[in-house]
């Protein structure tokens, strides 16, 4: 029998800029979440940060920056996309509809 590598899943992270959280922070919180996608055996290609107030609440970031981000996982063929927050039921299913992968926020990626 042959043995392969098991694939490693392609992520990417997208966290928001707002007034309860700086760019530094945003930072810091997005290297930690990486930290955790890598111990969880996955591949960190990106990380995305948007300026926002407050998270938009059909799909947490603008639909600018939603476009970007799937323009991305097209491309770069994505597996899944974790989100540096808890995602409403709301946002999580429109988010797997727009983007067509898997979708984590933080509190999923830790469990």
């Amino acid at each position: 029998m042959i043995e392969t590598a098991p694939d490693i899943e392609k992520v990417i992270i997208v966290g928001l800029v707002n007034r309860h959280q700086d760019a530094r922070q945003a930072k810091e919180y997005l290297d930690e979440l990486e930290f955790l996608a890598l111990t969880a055996g996955a591949s960190v290609l990106k990380k995305f940060t948007q300026r926002l107030e407050m998270p938009n609440p059909a799909t947490f970031v603008g639909s600018g920056k939603l476009e970007e981000i799937n323009n991305y996982i097209k491309v770069q063929e994505v597996d899944t996309v974790i989100f540096d927050d808890e995602l409403s039921p709301t946002q999580l299913r429109n988010l797997e509809k727009e983007l067509e992968c898997k979708v984590l926020d933080r509190t999923n990626l830790i469990l």
